[in-house]
């Protein structure tokens, strides 16, 4: 018998990756905005980048990219981020109405949706489903953060990304632009760096990456990746963002935080990385 699937997708990792306890839970972001403490970033943020482990590992290093764009409102916020589960799509997108927090509901946009997946069939090339009651923790893991830093409120458009190359990143970028172009959206990137090797490589690891990300080439991210000079476990996430933030006119990218787990936990013999970072909007 086929299970309905429910106008809300509930939270399978709040109370676990972050307190599902409402009032803690906004008390600890607010914390975290508090201690990241940003100078005029030069420009207007078209996207951010942020990482997506347990609050307690790297909320406070996805602070620094949300704190970018305290207090700003958006209509529309994409969430590109990686899909951890094997599934056969390139692309994985929400059949809920709503995505569910402590915080509360944040409505999904399924129109759009339709539209993106109406507008992607005709390319071979791609791929796209909806899923339902997902457990992918990296796109959810960034909502709580959403809730407390924008103003009014805002639809999501979640995108959840496997493998995917330069080419099929600028095809599907170039997608999304033509729906997107006249909304006022916010496109946040969900990834982490390297993981689980010992502090001093993972230094080396995530700087070789973030500067690769910096230089605002989709091209020398992919291939850092692929000669293992660094690596973002959100690399189609990355890229695709990448793609979008410059056709919506950003020109620039910057670095705002790095840190590794290891932090947090004092064991630094194998450690994952994190780093945020915003794409700006330099020349008006």
């Amino acid at each position: 018998m086929m299970k309905s699937i429910t106008e809300t997708r509930p939270s399978p990792i709040a109370g676990h990756w972050y307190s599902g306890n409402a009032q803690i839970l906004r008390t600890e972001i607010h914390n975290f905005l508090s201690n990241a403490i940003l100078s005029n970033p030069g420009g207007d943020v078209i996207g951010v980048i942020a990482p997506h482990a347990g609050y307690r590992y790297s909320g406070q290093t996805a602070a620094y990219a949300f704190q970018s764009v305290r207090n700003q409102h958006f209509d529309l916020v994409v969430i590109l981020s990686p899909f951890h589960s094997y599934h056969p799509a390139m692309i994985l997108t929400s059949a809920h109405e709503y995505y569910q927090t402590p915080l509360g509901k944040i409505h999904v946009d399924q129109e759009l949706i339709r539209l993106l997946i109406t507008q992607t069939i005709p390319d071979s090339d791609f791929k796209m489903v909806k899923v339902a009651y997902d457990e992918e923790h990296s796109l959810e893991i960034e909502l709580p953060f959403l809730q407390c830093t924008l103003e009014g409120d805002f639809s999501l458009l979640p995108l959840m990304v496997r493998s995917i190359d330069p080419r099929q990143s600028e095809m599907f970028a170039k997608c999304l632009f033509a729906l997107i172009k006249d909304r006022n959206a916010l496109i946040v990137a969900s990834t982490d760096l390297s993981h689980f090797y010992p502090q001093s490589v993972a230094e080396r690891l995530d700087k070789e990456m973030l500067d690769q990300i910096q230089s605002f080439s989709v091209q020398n991210v992919y291939r850092t990746e692929f000669e293992g000079k660094g690596y973002a476990c959100g690399l189609g996430a990355v890229m695709i963002s990448m793609a979008l933030s410059k056709m919506l006119g950003a020109d620039k990218i910057k670095i705002l935080h790095h840190s590794t787990s290891g932090i947090q936990t004092g064991d630094f013999s194998s450690v994952v990385g994190y780093g945020a970072g915003v794409f700006l909007k330099t020349n008006s």
